[in-house]
């Protein structure tokens, strides 16, 4: 090895590199008529600096890329309204994406992000109507996400949380928490019918469900209520020592028969 030459890690993720020749061509533009640079797929394992010739489309898409890190300078791309990074090898989100003031949507989906990588910054997109955090090691969710007052969409799905997060109920304009395929505890479950039922009912406005959510909750009630109705309906029946019930008439009648 030539002296000098620092050896590359062979945990490395080896992309392929992208001019900005090459990201031009990839640059589409969408029926709404905004600049949309597609950039997904391309096997890439960092963000060129170069991309910065083309810092002033409205959306940018880096999925399903080797992309370890988010580099700095994404804070260049002022105008981005839609951002996606979901399925990449993402463990870090720097601070600079707080700079992204005019950001709709960010999907950071598919990644290995944890609580501690997410940097409060995320607070300060204040435009922001969607959020997808879904299928990362997330075991709590910053409280910096209460300053999202326009978020409308949370993706939490497949994480590590064990309650539901705190910091998004002040949100007056939530319409959608999806917390699939979290380790929750069985706390509804091991309820008695009764503290099960009034369980339920704290969902004072069924538009802040998701729609497995809503589904889950409705087949409970029902049951909750089929439960209750049956227990009212059905009474144990009283025995009467030395009266003979009908089905041992019958089967005296039917022997004689026989």
């Amino acid at each position: 090895m030539a002296k000098g030459k620092k050896k590359k890690s062979s945990s490395e993720p080896k992309g392929k590199k992208i001019t900005l020749a090459m990201a031009t061509n990839c640059l589409k533009m969408t029926v709404d008529g905004k600049r949309r640079l597609d950039l997904s797929n391309q096997g890439l394992a960092s963000v060129p600096r170069s991309l910065l010739g083309l810092c002033d489309v409205e959306e940018l898409d880096l999925s399903r890329n080797l992309l370890t890190k988010l580099p700095d300078f994404i804070d260049k791309f002022l105008n981005l309204r839609f951002l996606d990074l979901h399925s990449n090898y993402l463990e870090q989100i720097p601070p600079s994406i707080g700079r992204l003031q005019n950001l709709l949507t960010l999907n950071l989906s598919n990644n290995r992000l944890t609580s501690g990588s997410l940097p409060s910054e995320l607070g300060l997109l204040a435009k922001l109507h969607k959020l997808n955090l879904g299928l990362n090691r997330l075991d709590s969710v910053p409280r910096c996400l209460a300053a999202l007052k326009e978020l409308r969409d949370v993706g939490l799905f497949d994480n590590r949380l064990t309650a539901y997060p705190d910091c998004l109920r002040p949100l007056k304009k939530l319409e959608k928490v999806n917390l699939d395929s979290n380790p929750f505890p069985p706390e509804v479950d091991d309820l008695d019918p009764i503290r099960r039922q009034e369980a339920l009912y704290l969902v004072d406005a069924e538009a802040c469900l998701c729609g497995g959510c809503l589904d889950k909750c409705r087949s409970q009630r029902r049951k909750v209520e089929g439960r209750a109705e049956l227990e009212i309906k059905v009474k144990p029946r009283r025995m009467f020592a030395g009266l003979l019930t009908p089905n041992s008439v019958a089967q005296v009648d039917q022997e004689t028969w026989r």
